[in-house]
């Protein structure tokens, strides 16, 4: 069980049921990814988002229509908590036709341009300055539209982030720079690769306001979403989320993760587990029964499934499809 809630927090039932169907949507999605990969119906790499699922539902729970969001490849969470559907999203990790990308783009590179998200990025640290040009757009059209550009540690340490942060605060692009540190970059802890105390205050010395979140609750980081939302809507230009966060899996479905002890993992998953929060807030404020949350995991593992059996039953693209969505 997660840690016993302090006191109840000032939110609907309602709130808290989407946020837990959404988290969990995204954990069960992300679970059957890793049996298709192990039956060898998905190719190439797979990044699972197991763990870090408050993340992107509490920032999507700040966000309002036209928002747009760009990510790294670790993406099947964001894309899910977006509105994109889980059956478009699963044909699109086995390589089929009835995929967001026609089966073209597999699990890094999937896009719906409806739903506002722009990428899966293979590239580490190659969204933040798209990133920024999304934002570039909406400044140049005029609306309040924010980008939230999500990006890990890892890519934290990269050239162009800095560059983008000077020319985003130059500029007061409306765009949130989100760092989901899941505390190691690839097989290397944060600790090995930075003197920084800190990844959100790096933004001071171009001017950037920021501010590090428990990223394993939903609720704190919606607080911080809106927070960063607003600043951004005001036309005060960019700000940064360091989102405090872990994946439980390794670093893709190849790596074994003999880096960090069974007993770190499990403690995290012991203590502080994003979606056993809400399931204590949920019960032990007697808001929902256990019964009701057991037809939630019910439904979502159904929907789960049936998004497997799509992908299985969608065909693969024909080799006509070689010569389309291409420049010449």
């Amino acid at each position: 069980m997660a840690k016993k809630p302090d006191a109840r927090p000032n939110v609907s039932k309602d709130d808290l049921l989407k946020y837990y169907r959404e988290m969990l949507l995204i954990r069960r999605f992300e679970e059957k990814a890793g049996q298709l990969y192990g039956m060898g119906l998905i190719g190439g790499f797979c990044h699972l988002y197991i763990g870090q699922e408050a993340v992107v539902v509490g920032l999507e729970a700040a966000a309002k229509e036209g928002d747009k969001r760009i990510t790294s490849y670790r993406d099947h969470g964001h894309m899910l908590a977006a509105g994109m559907d889980a059956k478009g999203v699963m044909a699109e990790l086995t390589g089929r036709i009835g995929g967001y990308s026609k089966g073209k783009g597999g699990s890094m590179h999937m896009f719906s341009k409806e739903k506002h998200f722009y990428g899966g990025h293979g590239i580490v640290g190659a969204q933040v300055p798209l990133g920024a040009g999304l934002a570039f757009a909406d400044k140049y059209l005029g609306n309040d539209n924010v980008t939230f550009t999500y990006f890990g540690d890892g890519a934290a340490n990269q050239g162009q982030v800095y560059e983008t942060y000077n020319m985003a605060e130059l500029w007061d692009l409306p765009v949130i720079f989100v760092i989901e540190n899941n505390q190691y970059a690839m097989g290397t802890s944060v600790k090995r690769s930075t003197k920084s105390k800190t990844l959100f205050e790096r933004g001071v010395a171009y001017g950037i306001p920021g501010e590090q979140v428990d990223g394993m609750d939903v609720l704190a980081v919606k607080a911080a979403g809106e927070k960063a939302v607003a600043h951004c809507r005001a036309g005060k230009g960019p700000y940064i989320l360091e989102m405090m966060t872990y994946r439980y899996r390794g670093h893709s479905m190849s790596d074994p993760a003999k880096y960090r002890t069974r007993e770190e993992v499990e403690k995290i998953k012991t203590e502080k587990d994003c979606i056993e929060h809400v399931r204590d807030l949920l019960t032990q404020g007697g808001l929902a029964s256990d019964e009701e949350l057991k037809a939630i995991d019910k439904e979502i593992k159904a929907i789960v499934n049936e998004s497997a059996e799509f992908a299985k039953d969608s065909p693969e693209p024909p080799n006509a499809e070689l010569w389309t969505d291409i420049y010449a």
